[in-house]
């Protein structure tokens, strides 16, 4: 019994660590990619070439008087530069385009057919990518053979391209700006129309630039804020510094049919979670009953009631309380969602237990479900289920299930989980219980769903048997969660 556990948990150990070494190579090819992106835009000649090359070695080139800019200056960017083009008959110039299009130019602003200032109305040019042709030996097979059908020479024209600051992509201007070598990933995450950043250490000198970049180069983007990792207050809200735009916090997001409104400076909001809100309350039917102890502004308790479950949704977070009042309403459930504002622990001591015998007792076929989504604690809060429902009638009716999240930095985070939320509840939950992975958050830190029905041997177990009256560190105790 003690071997085939042990093998149990060494291919547990085995697989864990093959996916996190997966997810490290998948890091460094992409990284590996960008930086032969760069080593091939920066070559002086293009190998292979049968005639004299007549492109620039880089769409953009990377120009000194930008290099260290902090306040930005977009004419600056503009440049002229020389790229391949065909001369196409007009009659015909739709299907060559077509025939070309994975070759042909693709820049923002930048239009793939000009007019041909040395010939007549008949003809048009189209720009081709320099980085994809250099000679008529570029191009494939199949493109060949579209210029020969169209009797288009395939003959390469230069054409001075005229590019501005508008033309180029945020990566492009932030390589040129930031110095020679250090990360110029410009990565946010998006609710509403405010795009939030965790910038390093080596970006804060031209932070606001950068917000400005990003703000200009996402449309609908009206506001760049820069946040920290770590979230260290009472109710789970980051804090943030707006880098460019209008100081506007409250956004308006959309996820799997259901429209949220908040405060994103004051609640807790992660754009990243929209798969699992939704994988979590498929496990719901109409007739259940949904007790949301960590509700937020209402990610799961909300779906949950519009798919028709009863929901009993709860928050610590004033702010997140009334917004999800809103949101109910916004949504038009608010009469099958009662909210609370109250700690995690008092939520399931209170309401939830005086809801909970009724139940038991009633429709066979209606589930009971407790969603507990606060992955730094949520596993300390479920002592609270011991003894639970001591003095009732133990009930032949389906137990509650509980879909408890949490964070491990283990080599083998499914079993960390399971023995921190075990030591938590009282009961060896090993083999009765199901993990989910929901994402990596960080650096050999994963965050998983603990999902298992509560036992009777917690719920109705005497003072007695109930663990010291000693309460785990609160809600309001420091939440580190990278996003």
């Amino acid at each position: 019994m003690v071997e085939r556990k042990n093998n149990s948990m060494l291919r547990e150990r085995e697989r864990t660590l093959q996916s996190r070494t997966q997810r490290l190579f998948s890091r460094v090819f992409e990284s590996l990619e960008v930086k032969s992106v760069i080593r091939i835009f920066s070559s002086d000649v293009c190998p292979g070439s049968a005639v004299k090359p007549i492109m620039e070695p880089k769409l953009y080139r990377l120009c000194p008087e930008v290099r260290g800019m902090t306040s930005l200056d977009r004419e600056a960017f503009t440049q002229t530069i020389t790229v391949p083009a065909l001369r196409v008959p007009t009659a015909v110039l739709n299907k060559v385009v077509k025939s070309l299009k994975k070759c042909s130019i693709q820049r923002p602003g930048v239009p793939r057919v000009v007019q041909d200032q040395e010939e007549s109305s008949q003809f048009r040019l189209v720009l081709l990518d320099p980085h994809r042709v250099t000679a008529a030996s570029s191009f494939s097979e199949a493109e060949a053979e579209a210029l020969r059908s169209f009797s288009v020479s395939d003959e390469l024209h230069r054409y001075e391209l005229r590019l501005t600051y508008d033309n180029l992509k945020s990566e492009e201007v932030l390589e040129a700006v930031l110095p020679q070598g250090q990360d110029v990933t410009s990565g946010f995450s998006r609710v509403g129309h405010i795009a939030h950043m965790n910038l390093r250490d080596h970006q804060l000198t031209y932070k606001n630039l950068i917000g400005q970049v990003i703000m200009d180069k996402n449309p609908g983007v009206t506001c760049v804020v820069n946040k920290t990792n770590t979230i260290d207050s009472t109710y789970r809200n980051f804090k943030m510094e707006v880098l460019a735009g209008e100081e506007n916090m409250v956004a308006k997001v959309k996820e799997n049919g259901v429209v949220y409104e908040f405060d994103f400076s004051r609640v807790y909001w992660n754009p990243r979670l929209s798969t699992e809100h939704q994988r979590v309350v498929q496990l719901t039917k109409r007739g259940d009953t949904v007790f949301d102890v960590f509700a937020g502004v209402g990610p799961f308790a909300i779906p949950a009631a519009r798919g028709g479950a009863k929901v009993r949704a709860n928050d610590l977070n004033p702010e997140s309380y009334r917004w999800l009042q809103h949101n109910c309403k916004l949504n038009k459930v608010e009469g099958q969602v009662r909210s609370f504002n109250l700690d995690g622990r008092a939520f399931i001591r209170g309401p939830l237990k005086q809801e909970l015998p009724a139940l038991l007792k009633g429709d066979a076929n209606a589930g009971v479900h407790v969603v507990m989504n606060l992955p730094a604690l949520a596993v300390d809060f479920l002592d609270a289920f011991r003894g639970l429902l001591h003095g009732e009638p133990p009930s032949d009716h389906d137990l509650p299930t509980v879909h408890c999240y949490g964070f491990s930095k283990d080599d083998v985070p499914s079993t960390d989980v399971v023995a921190r939320a075990s030591r938590s509840l009282g009961f060896a939950l090993e083999n009765r219980c199901n993990v989910h992975f929901v994402r990596n958050v960080a650096p050999n830190k994963d965050m998983l769903c603990v999902r298992f029905t509560l036992p009777k041997e917690v719920l109705y177990c005497s003072d007695e048997q109930t663990a010291s009256s000693e309460e785990p560190a609160p809600k309001r105790q420091k939440c580190e969660e990278t996003t």
